[in-house]
């Protein structure tokens, strides 16, 4: 199912290959960059740089001996170059590699989750423009509130995603960090302005200080980021799947030719997808609590965030990648019924004017305490009883001494809730 809405370049960004290449663009630039301060003989740079090169199978057989994945294609490299790989990693420790090239890589993902983002507001907005003018109730506490239009709550959708846009590109640029500064980050066999003019090449920010790793809150931010934004997804989702049940039934998720919703009932018609994006935003989730986890290390270093981020590197990239690729086909085929929105608006007999009939009596000089006694025992019977508050209204002489049947029926506009849509589609999506 996965594979039906992950980009392949996404999983590609973590394959073993392009982690290993990474690593080699790092090592080769601290070499360029050696070179030219002369600290790098021509013939050997030459040698490395035509030379370079590595072997996943043979990575993976020297670490078995090794127990050192660096150490293990730092040989392989130099089983390429020959005795001019004693250049390579000079003055570097492990970290200076890994975590750089983690900067390399989640970047590269971020780049790919923002065309994500940037794809489903396209969505959004086109569906809330379509639905602007088509009323529903809101709801409160899952009741009867107000009314409200579908193209309003796709609107609410879409500022989301937009401050979730936002943050997903401060989170990018947090992560988009790189470190060449030696064992415990002192520079004591590297110097500073190497590392300055390696993260240029890269095209990454040099952190400022480090230990003998880039700190782990800058990685707690991402997948905090990542998390924020599947539960933006899950919010919408459920809102879905409420809308959904069959007492409602104001939207569903497109259901094929063909489609089946259950082994045992042939006439479901489920959301499942979703349902599967709100079970998935728990993972997010998860992965940045380990990712908070993740800032306390020991000392200058421990190795207990690696292994964390080895799982939630690619897993929470491609998670995401697939869970706004879904839930973007999700809202382009969604299928929307206006009719039982005017039907189900209809259920409860003109409650929804409530507070309207409150505000004109108290503009009439009642207290607003009696104003809200007053409408309140009238919607009481209209909850308990059936029928329709207006006419509720019309036969209780407290109200028909205060307002006479025209003005009663004049508090009955739907067009009062709804004459401010324009004025906020013009605030979230620019004047028209």
């Amino acid at each position: 199912m996965i594979e039906r809405y992950t980009r392949p370049e996404m999983g590609r960004i973590w394959t073993l290959e392009n982690k290993f290449r990474k690593w080699l663009d790092i090592e080769l630039a601290v070499c360029e960059v050696l070179f030219r301060r002369g600290e790098i003989p021509p013939e050997d740079y030459k040698a490395i740089v035509e030379k370079a090169n590595f072997d996943v199978k043979r990575i993976d057989e020297i670490e078995r001996e090794t127990q050192h994945d660096v150490i293990a294609f730092l040989t392989s490299v130099a089983e390429y170059v020959g005795p001019s790989a004693r250049f390579i990693h000079e003055g570097l420790t492990s970290s200076d590699v890994l975590d750089t090239a983690l900067g390399l890589l989640l970047t590269e993902a971020s780049d790919l989750l923002v065309e994500d983002v940037e794809k489903l507001l396209g969505v959004l907005k086109r569906r809330a423009f379509e639905f602007k003018d088509t009323v529903e109730i809101g709801r409160s506490h899952n009741v009867h509130a107000e009314p409200i239009t579908f193209g309003l709550k796709l609107a609410v959708w879409y500022s989301e995603m937009e401050r979730n846009r936002e943050r997903l590109l401060q989170a990018r640029e947090a992560i988009r960090a790189g470190k060449i500064s030696g064992a415990v980050g002192t520079f004591a066999n590297i110097a500073p302005e190497i590392e300055e003019a390696v993260c240029k090449r890269l095209g990454l920010k040099q952190a400022s200080v480090t230990t003998q790793i880039i700190q782990r809150d800058r990685h707690a931010q991402f997948f905090s980021t990542l998390a924020i934004i599947g539960c933006s997804i899950e919010k919408m989702a459920t809102e879905i799947r409420l809308l959904q049940h069959t007492e409602i039934r104001e939207v569903e998720e497109f259901f094929s030719q063909g489609q089946k919703g259950s082994s045992a009932m042939p006439h479901k018609r489920n959301p499942i997808s979703s349902e599967n994006l709100s079970g998935l935003a728990r993972l997010l989730r998860g992965n940045a609590l380990a990712a908070m986890e993740n800032v306390a290390l020991w000392h200058e270093r421990d190795i207990s965030h690696s292994s964390v981020e080895r799982v939630i590197g690619p897993d929470s990239t491609i998670l995401l990648d697939y869970m706004l690729s879904r839930f973007t086909r999700v809202l382009d085929r969604l299928t929307v019924f206006p009719g039982n929105m005017k039907r189900n608006m209809a259920l409860t007999g003109n409650l929804f004017f409530s507070q309207q009939v409150m505000l004109f009596l108290i503009q009439k000089g009642i207290s607003r305490e009696d104003a809200y006694r007053i409408v309140q025992q009238n919607a009481m019977e209209v909850w308990d009883k059936g029928g329709d508050l207006k006419d509720e209204l019309k036969g209780d002489p407290r109200v028909a001494s205060h307002m006479n049947a025209e003005e009663i029926d004049s508090v009955f506009d739907l067009g009062y809730h709804l004459k401010y849509v324009d004025a906020i589609f013009d605030r979230v999506f620019g004047a028209h």
